[in-house]
């Protein structure tokens, strides 16, 4: 199914200039990574704190654009730039989940929006990632199948953040919002379950 994940390549090509430069001035991939998960904590603190005031969700869309760009160039420090290690990877897969996690969790500090949905949304995504890497422990590459991966995720969430920071209000269809994101996830967990046990030795 396809995924904003395959817009992958493109994304990171736009970003290799950059890299390249952060690289030269010695900053490293687990430095970006340890990055956008504060950014991501201090943000969605920032959110739930600030309720009622709904124009801080404007922030969403911009941080959450700002973290798929620092996760891309993580990424491309550490095999681009002869970075890979073993904390580099626990880090990954960790931030990863901890930013969506604090982002998302704020969702449920809005008047409006139905807490009990959200946190629902968040354990399912949790669970997603938990799937991707429980692949590579049965002898299978690490899987990012969607169709609700991280990178829908972060594209539905922001583009929520950004209606509901321009005033629309939350209602029933933003709990339709949220069930249907749950069930994409929770089809993104079979999914990526059984890619894993078909491509396992």
């Amino acid at each position: 199914m396809a995924s904003i994940y395959d817009i992958k390549p493109q994304f990171q090509a736009l970003l290799r200039p950059a890299t390249i430069r952060l690289a030269a001035w010695g900053v490293t991939a687990n430095q970006v990574t340890v990055a956008a998960a504060v950014l991501s904590l201090v943000v969605g603190g920032v959110i739930a704190v600030a309720q009622p005031n709904i124009r801080v969700l404007l922030l969403l869309p911009v941080v959450l654009l700002v973290r798929m760009a620092l996760n891309a160039v993580d990424g491309m420090l550490a095999r681009e730039h002869n970075q890979k290690s073993s904390l580099g990877a626990i880090l990954n897969e960790l931030g990863d989940v901890i930013s969506d996690a604090g982002l998302y969790l704020s969702l449920a500090t809005v008047a409006g929006v139905r807490p009990t949905l959200v946190v629902l949304m968040v354990l399912l995504a949790i669970l997603s990632e938990l799937a991707g890497v429980v692949a590579v422990q049965i002898g299978a590459s690490r899987r990012y199948e969607g169709p609700m991966g991280k990178s829908d995720r972060a594209f539905v969430i922001g583009a929520l953040g950004l209606a509901l920071g321009l005033g629309v209000s939350p209602g029933r269809w933003t709990d339709w919002l949220l069930i249907v994101m749950s069930a994409l996830i929770a089809y993104t967990i079979y999914n990526r379950c059984r890619r894993a046990l078909r491509e396992a030795p």
